[in-house]
């Protein structure tokens, strides 16, 4: 028989709990059958399966005090165990909360909901997200243990949840690690900042992007541009995700894939000429809007929101600061190839395309070429791996051009003892 699954999401003052339950086995113990029900037919019998999930999920204190436990959506599905095969099942979210000043890390988990009349039933509690122990977004889970029944007294003993000791450092740490890692695997958000980079060496003659700047002028641009979307983001993410509004996720994905889609234009035929930072800057709030829903998610407290803040913000940075790093040589070295054009509008082609892949996508239409652009996050090795040998292979191609051309124009030849004779008056 398939088993069941118990995942808690530990916060500061309270645990969330996520009830996976096959529904042949909760039928047998519960009486209430939903092999057949529908989404309508679920809402009825709603509350006897919330009355029914209270009377048998009892956690309390080490001390043996009750805590509340409310019972909040319910949600039907099917899923696949590899022991079992395919089944249906029964998903409730539950939010247990201990007395005022309790700890939330170690407490006594009373739980029988199938497997006091199941007796070959076997219940898995994991942790899912636990920010003071540095687990966060999803990233894998922890074992708890396991519930059944004793067989020799025939009850279901409750299991003793030790989490150990958590802390805001590691929280703090874990943040940090996620947020590096979100602009890493952020494929659009890369390549935003990275279209908007191509051109800053570059001068504009007419409507046309032609000849050079200069290496200051050109380094010049590309901080203010990365300065401007890195304030654009951090305000965004900041305001977002203090103040928590019930902001719809896809009209800003979707306005992140618009603003790459200007990007790639402007990397072809100049549209905002000397004005890249003020763009940058105002498309990275869209951006930052972005990554505050990671911590919105999360449903931290305030603290612990703060402090998260701080970290996943300088995770961004860091990552961000390392990759226009590696980026800045070969942006140097590339304005002034013969196949700047080519590469240019080959690269600004692509990325354009990509970001029409995903304005579709987000827009409600589903297509390979948005798959195929998320899919390039996946390979953040491969990426750190090219633009560090290109940036080697530009710096390397840069001495060597620096010095042939030292070569070809020697210092004039100091004089010799006879011609300091001779210039003596």
């Amino acid at each position: 028989m398939p088993h069941s699954v118990v995942q808690l999401d530990v916060h500061q003052t309270s645990v969330n709990a996520t009830l996976e339950l096959p529904t042949g086995e909760f039928a047998v113990a519960s009486g209430i059958d939903l092999s057949d029900s529908t989404k309508a037919g679920l809402a009825g019998k709603a509350p006897s399966v919330r009355a029914y999930l209270a009377r048998h999920i009892r956690p309390a204190t080490t001390s043996g005090t009750a805590w509340r436990v409310t019972i909040g959506a319910l949600s039907l599905g099917r899923t696949e165990q590899t022991s079992t095969g395919p089944y249906r099942e029964l998903v409730a979210e539950a939010v247990l909360t201990p007395p005022a000043d309790a700890d939330v890390r170690h407490f006594s988990f009373g739980y029988d909901v199938i497997v006091h009349q199941v007796v070959t039933h076997v219940v898995l509690v994991t942790v899912r997200q636990d920010w003071a122990a540095g687990q966060v977004d999803g990233r894998g889970t922890t074992q708890v243990g396991t519930i059944r029944i004793d067989t020799r007294t025939m009850k279901v003993p409750a299991l003793k949840v030790d989490l150990g000791a958590g802390s805001a450092w590691r929280g703090f740490l874990a943040m940090l690690d996620l947020g590096g890692d979100h602009i890493l695997t952020g494929t659009d958000h890369l390549l935003f900042l990275l279209i908007l980079l191509l051109p800053a060496p570059l001068a504009v003659r007419g409507r046309r992007w032609e000849g050079l700047v200069g290496p200051r002028a050109a380094l010049g641009r590309i901080g203010r541009i990365t300065l401007a979307f890195t304030a654009g983001h951090s305000v965004a993410l900041a305001a977002t995700a203090l103040g928590r509004p019930a902001i719809p996720a896809w009209p800003v994905e979707a306005f992140i894939a618009a603003s790459i889609l200007v990007g790639a234009v402007h990397a072809i035929r100049p549209l905002f000429p000397g004005r890249e930072a003020v763009v940058a800057g105002v498309f990275g709030l869209g951006h930052g809007m972005a990554f505050s829903f990671v911590l919105v998610e999360m449903h931290l407290s305030t603290g612990q929101l703060v402090t998260s803040l701080l970290g996943f913000n300088l995770g961004i940075e860091l990552v961000q600061l390392l990759l226009v790093g590696l980026a800045l040589p070969s942006l140097l070295v590339l304005a002034r190839l013969r196949v700047q054009p080519t590469l240019r509008l080959t690269a600004a082609a692509l990325t354009g395309t990509a970001a029409l892949g995903w304005l579709v996508d987000r827009l409600g239409r589903p297509n390979p070429v948005a798959r195929a652009a998320d899919g390039a996050g996946s390979h953040t090795t491969a990426l750190l791996t090219g633009l560090a040998v290109t940036a080697l292979a530009s710096a390397a191609w840069t001495l060597t051009t620096r010095r042939r051309t030292s070569a070809a124009d020697p210092a004039e030849p100091q004089l010799g003892q006879e011609d300091r004779m001779a210039s003596v008056p």
